[in-house]
């Protein structure tokens, strides 16, 4: 018996077996015998992003080839990249995905932002005699749908209510694009695609038996795993929250359920297999206007945002070490987000999952480095830059992990300065709608949906309340009501479990009316529930509405 590490915290644990982390340190410390140590300086214009050297090692960063010969040196800012935006494209560029990346998010923000015109032009024929039939034409030649019926009918006696009439649109724009993603995958991500099962045998490969990837609920960050990172969304376990402070008692549960699915069916591998559950925070920041435009969770601090987040992932850890005995233990990433160029930054973890918050890789840095490269040269030049910014020795197969997501998010900075000939034009908050609940696994879209994951709103006020923030600026100063789609997924094979659902749509709407009543009272907030079975390829089914007709009593 042995004791385990000490903590984040400083407190010793109970005494257990050896975890993974520490027979591979003794293993490590066994092959390499003891060096005398020099002061350590810091070596600034670095890709590595601030790489730790010693005073006496002036040799080229570990990234640069050494069959290259003299290299540029690419300038690095330690808070965000200072790069010029360039519109070559880059070897790594999947443009054939980009191209089909493009015309989802086209077509599916289009529908949205054909919303405001509609009604405008709608308003205009109210008084028309033949207004209710001219209405609807036009309505389903733009958007594909009908108008409410019973709002329509009340334009002759009182002014259209054109606030109910924006968010019935709203609400039937996500259900047209909710049922598309389920019915035809327009993403090319479902369980069971070609791309998920590679992605699936990929993570295996790399010693990862679960992906869990917790991304701030901000909006502009709801497209983080199919776009940024470009990783099928079946293959990974999404849940958003505001900061990325996601709840540690929720995700310890999450992770004593893939490890008992380890035990007891060997899915998605068998436990005995030396194999990781990977916990992954992506916070991000602004590199136009940092600010401002940063996570309003953490008062747009950068520093804030990635501590913070860095802290909520060592919470995680010291959870499930606490709690399990044996080696129980899970490795740790943190991601840095930039909103404005979809650039990510990379902190490399030690083969203990160890972390330096100042030290990382910025994609779009090794993008400039390496756009013109082979792609195979690309490829051997981000892994090494991968291993040099660590600040120990690194496991192999989170070298590859991390090598293929800057290599992806390469794509991705293409994308956007392709699509938009620079960073993105809607720097700030552009979201449409605020999804609350369980579930959403359709948005994949940048500033589409704000994030609000909750079983209860009484617990996730704070993210809700940073929600409705954002929407008293983004509508509620135009005069536009606040659409909340509530959503609570369900397992079909448990009894009683689509009622149970239901029941919890309906709790939690009551909840957002009481606590938000001024705004409901004013027509200024307006909910639509939904429910949808998980473990089905089928769309989520709404089971009520604020905008539904009144039903006459009887007498």
């Amino acid at each position: 018996m042995v004791r385990s590490m000490p903590l984040r915290g400083g407190r010793p644990q109970a005494p257990t077996a050896p975890t993974r982390r520490q027979l591979q340190s003794l293993a490590s410390a066994a092959e390499s015998p003891a060096q005398p140590s020099e002061p350590a300086k810091l070596v600034q214009g670095a890709i590595g992003g601030g790489r730790v050297r010693s005073a006496g090692d002036q040799r080229q960063p570990g990234w640069v080839r050494r069959d290259k010969g003299a290299t540029t040196s690419v300038p690095f800012n330690l808070s965000r990249s200072s790069l010029p935006l360039t519109h070559r494209q880059h070897p790594l560029t999947d443009a054939a995905a980009n191209a089909r990346l493009r015309d989802y998010e086209q077509e599916v923000k289009g529908r949205f932002d054909r919303i405001v015109p509609l009604l405008q032009r709608v308003s205009a024929l109210q008084h028309e005699p033949d207004f209710l039939d001219q209405a609807q034409r036009l309505t389903r030649t733009e958007l594909g749908f009908d108008l409410p019926q019973h709002i329509l009918e009340k334009a002759w006696v009182r002014p259209l209510d054109m606030r109910a009439l924006f968010a019935w649109c709203v609400f039937e724009s996500h259900r047209l694009f909710s049922d598309r993603f389920f019915q035809d995958d327009p993403l090319n991500g479902a369980v069971g695609s070609a791309p998920a099962r590679e992605f699936e045998h990929f993570l295996l490969d790399c010693g990862i038996h679960l992906l869990d990837i917790t991304p701030c609920a901000d909006g502009r960050l709801a497209h983080t795993v199919a776009y940024a990172l470009r990783i099928p969304f079946s293959a990974v376990r999404r849940r958003s929250h505001a900061g990325a402070m996601f709840d540690v008692e929720n995700t310890v549960n999450r992770w004593v359920k893939t490890e008992h699915r380890r035990h007891r069916e060997g899915m998605p591998n068998p436990s005995t297999e030396p194999t990781r559950y990977l916990k992954v925070v992506t916070y991000h920041f602004s590199s136009l206007d940092p600010q401002h435009q940063g996570c309003a969770a953490h008062g747009s601090n950068d520093e804030l945002a990635a501590s913070a987040g860095h802290q909520r992932l060592l919470d995680f850890r010291e959870a499930v070490e606490n709690s399990f005995c044996c080696g129980a233990s899970v490795d740790l990433l943190l991601i840095g987000l930039d909103t404005d160029t979809d650039a990510i930054r990379v902190h490399p973890p030690s083969r203990d999952s160890e972390m330096e918050l100042d030290q990382w890789l910025c994609a779009r840095e090794l993008h400039a480095a390496t756009e013109s490269m082979t792609a195979d040269q690309a490829m051997a030049q981000i892994a090494e830059a991968v291993e040099s910014a660590a600040p120990g020795a690194m496991d192999p197969g989170m070298v590859t992990f991390l090598t293929r997501l800057i290599a992806n998010n390469v794509s991705q900075i293409d994308y956007v300065q392709e699509l938009h000939g620079a960073p993105y034009p809607d720097a700030g908050h552009a979201e449409r709608f605020i999804g609350v609940g369980i579930g959403f696994k359709e948005v994949h879209l940048r500033n589409l949906t704000y994030f609000s994951h909750l079983d209860t709103v009484e617990v996730g006020a704070p993210d809700l309340d940073v929600g409705v923030k954002i929407f008293r600026g983004l509508n509620v100063s135009k005069d536009l009501p606040i659409p909340v789609v509530i959503r609570f997924d369900y397992t079909g094979s448990v009894p009683g479990a689509r009622e149970r659902a239901i029941a919890d749509c309906h709790r939690v709407n009551q909840a957002i009316a009481e606590r938000y009543g001024e705004l409901v009272n004013q027509g200024l907030l307006h909910t639509c529930l939904t429910v949808r079975d998980r473990n089905q390829t089928v769309p989520a089914e709404v089971v009520g509405s604020t905008l539904a007709p009144q039903l006459q009593e009887a007498h």
